[in-house]
This record gives structure tokens, C-alpha cells and sequence, in this order.
């Protein structure tokens, strides 16, 4: 059976990479520390926090 694929998750992932490394090119090792941690407020205040599993 031959499927089409609607989603391609490694591109997607070269396509963030490429994004990512292009806002940080030219920044020192201080400011990409800083772009990080602003993307990951972001990111939470947008999702919320990650859920935690528990192993029982």
C-alpha cells in the first residue's frame, strides 16, 4: 500500500535548525545563551509548561 506523506519531521527540523542558526550567527556565546533562554520563556508562556511523567 503506498501512502503519501502530509508531514515531514526532519524537514521540518532542518527547516528550524536553518532558522535558528541564522538569527544566531553572529552572536557571542553570551547572547545565544540569552536567545535561548527568551525563546524558552516564550515558548512556555505560549504552551505552558512540558508535562512530567511519573514512573511507577
Amino acid at each position: 500500500m503506498k501512502t503519501t506523506k502530509d508531514f515531514d519531521c526532519v524537514k521540518m527540523m532542518r527547516d528550524i535548525r536553518d532558522k535558528v542558526n541564522t538569527e544566531i550567527v553572529k552572536m557571542d556565546s553570551t547572547q545565544i545563551i540569552e536567545y535561548f533562554r527568551i525563546k524558552s520563556e516564550e515558548y512556555e508562556s505560549k504552551y505552558g509548561q512540558p508535562e512530567t511523567k511519573t514512573h511507577t
